[in-house]
């Protein structure tokens, strides 16, 4: 029973630890895209008014990435676990945000943006999941 409790303590450690992982390569991501984009922004004529939508995509993209890597890892669960890393980004991100600047209210954007960060990581993992072949009879 000692054996059973052990590994179920060290895969739920294991899990905790793809999840931060997950999270970190995210914004790892995010910061790479953003920082190409302002560059972008900076040496061309785009519009300002894309900024909102950029951003969101790339929020997005990187939570879609974070959580594959996070689900190639954990083998069960993955909706839940995909979900937590897009909350637990978003959330991290509108904290220091609150801290930082003055006046940080949480508006429909923002609720838009905590919503598309879970589906996120939901998809994600939804979408690596294979549907079962179903073997029929052969010949007759």
């Amino acid at each position: 029973m000692k054996n059973i409790t052990q590994t179920v303590t060290s895969q739920s450690k294991n899990d905790i630890l793809y999840i931060v992982k997950g999270i970190v390569l995210a914004y790892f991501i995010t910061f790479l895209l953003l920082f190409a984009f302002s560059i972008i922004l900076t040496y061309t004529s785009i519009s300002e008014n894309t900024i909102a939508p950029i951003i969101l995509m790339i929020t997005i993209i990187s939570i879609l990435i974070g959580s594959s890597l996070s689900s190639s890892k954990i083998k069960k669960n993955g909706l839940i676990n995909g979900g937590i890393i897009g909350f637990l980004y978003i959330m991290t991100l509108y904290l220091i945000s609150s801290f930082i600047q003055t006046g940080f209210n949480l508006n429909l954007y923002a609720i838009l943006m905590i919503v598309f960060s879970i589906l996120a990581g939901m998809v994600r993992r939804n979408c690596r999941s294979k549907p079962k072949k179903i073997k029929g009879r052969v010949g007759n």
